[in-house]
């Protein structure tokens, strides 16, 4: 990779300032303005209803930990295990193909990197998957992509879905703010409302912390952590990871996320080299 040309790049997209392109789909869904963070059960519409002050701002909804990821206007329902991990399965599949074919840098980021640590897949207990991009890719994406639908088929032509990508029209803000806009963009399976959660790194100050990277989220990472992206594979398909992975993995999830072989109600199994669900889990 040509960091020097490509830090550089992001540099000049450090405090986008742009106005987010318009939607390109007139028949898409209103972006969502649901307030409030709603316990299981409880209906879109009982959390218009119950909106406050402090989240007028907020462009992505989000609720307790298994209401929070779905978005609101693609939402009927909590889907199943299995229907989670099949939607995340090729919303990930989807989400790097189209990166790759845009030639567009993207890599995988949080627990989705801890997951290719493990075993190149995802954690089985994990709600959603978590993407990075430079802030110049996140300008880039809202000036060209903003509110797009895409379609996919998977490899052997038996899954045919289509994806929305939105991006957050908050993304000139790149501090943290009042918190209500920390996720940047969404690649979002418009079947049931889960998605990946894509975050910009933007180097906010970079007079008195060069070469520091940021996420709204309080995530600063080095350009020696991140750059030269390794390549590497992720649920079968080609995928970016950071250069320091190990690194940034330890310093967010400390050296036992890396041999914990029990957690969420699953266990790994190094002979299949997958965590497994537990039995009693199995019932539920």
């Amino acid at each position: 990779m040509r960091i020097l040309q490509y830090a550089a790049a992001i540099a000049t997209a450090s405090l986008v300032a742009q106005t987010v392109a318009a939607p390109t789909e007139s028949v898409l869904p209103a972006p969502p303005r649901i307030s409030g963070s709603p316990a299981a059960g409880t209906s879109v519409a009982n959390v218009e209803e119950n909106s406050d002050e402090l989240w007028k701002n907020k462009y992505f909804r989000t609720g307790d930990d298994i209401l929070g990821h779905y978005d609101a206007r693609y939402f009927h329902g909590v889907v199943s295990y299995e229907e989670r991990t099949d939607t995340l399965t090729h919303l990930i599949r989807a989400y790097l193909g189209f990166f790759r074919e845009q030639g567009l840098d993207t890599w995988i980021a949080h627990g989705t990197l801890l997951g290719w640590w493990w075993n190149g897949k995802m954690l089985p207990w994990d709600w959603d998957v978590d993407t990075q991009v430079s802030a110049a890719t996140l300008q880039y994406l809202a000036n060209n992509l903003n509110r797009t639908m895409h379609f996919y088929v998977s490899q052997d032509k038996k899954v045919k879905r289509h994806y929305l990508l939105d991006v957050n029209p908050w993304i000139w803000e790149r501090e943290r703010g009042d918190g209500m806009n920390i996720i940047d963009a969404r690649w979002i399976d418009v079947r049931n409302g889960l998605y990946i959660d894509i975050t910009g790194l933007s180097e906010i100050h970079p007079d008195i912390f060069p070469g520091v990277w940021s996420c709204k989220n309080y995530h600063r990472y080095s350009t020696s952590d991140l750059y030269p992206l390794r390549e590497s594979i992720y649920e079968g398909v080609p995928a970016k990871i950071p250069y320091a992975y190990d690194k940034v993995l330890t310093q967010e999830y400390q050296q036992k996320a890396l041999v914990l072989t029990e957690y969420e109600g699953h266990f790994w199994d190094p002979s299949l080299k997958e965590w497994v669900k537990k039995p009693e889990m199995e019932q539920k």
